[in-house]
């Protein structure tokens, strides 16, 4: 159980990725042209805004997705929350990759909850023909979050035996977790 220091600062993560997305969201759709790119380093790099109703990469599950997105956002927090509470004391790793990924998940769903035209993205990358979908501050903070997150349960997973080191062979079916050494 994380100590009563360790909350507060899961609870300003939490805050000020939250703060930052919004302001980051709120200046993009002040001053940003609807659909039409500012290039900020050429074409590699550049601004565009766009509402992207569906959930990553404009995935789409018809008319209700908002609500759909919206409601799967709130069922990941409560897993996320009950994670945080059985998260041990001193493991920052987990803990902040959570709350990175609980800051991104709740700054997404006030865009879900607050408007129809869907979630604000207004970060675009191109590399040649290649080009990345629209993405925003919360985007960053849920995909950083998810990837320390598997590295955080992966690390634990080796510590308790439960998984094989990398190039290893898998432990025979039935071995006991001492037997995995």
């Amino acid at each position: 159980m994380a100590s009563t220091a360790e909350h507060r600062r899961f609870a300003g993560v939490v805050v000020a990725v939250i703060a930052l997305d919004l302001v980051t969201k709120s200046l993009a759709e002040a001053r940003l042209p609807l659909t039409r790119s500012v290039q900020v380093l050429g074409d590699f790099y550049q601004l565009q805004l766009v509402y992207n109703p569906g959930a990553a990469f404009g995935l789409h599950v018809g008319a209700y997705s908002r609500w759909f997105f919206a409601a799967l956002t709130v069922g990941a927090l409560v897993v996320l929350a009950a994670m945080a509470r059985h998260t041990r004391s001193g493991d920052r790793l987990r803990f902040y990759a959570i709350a990175s990924i609980m800051a991104g998940a709740t700054g997404n769903l006030i865009d879900r909850v607050r408007s129809g035209r869907g979630v604000v993205d207004y970060l675009l990358f191109t590399l040649g023909s290649f080009r990345w979908p629209n993405f925003n501050v919360a985007d960053m903070a849920v995909s950083c979050g998810a990837v320390v997150l598997a590295l955080a349960l992966w690390r634990e997973g080796r510590e308790q035996g439960t998984v094989p080191a990398a190039g290893s062979a898998p432990p025979p079916e039935g071995a006991s977790p001492q037997d995995r050494g």
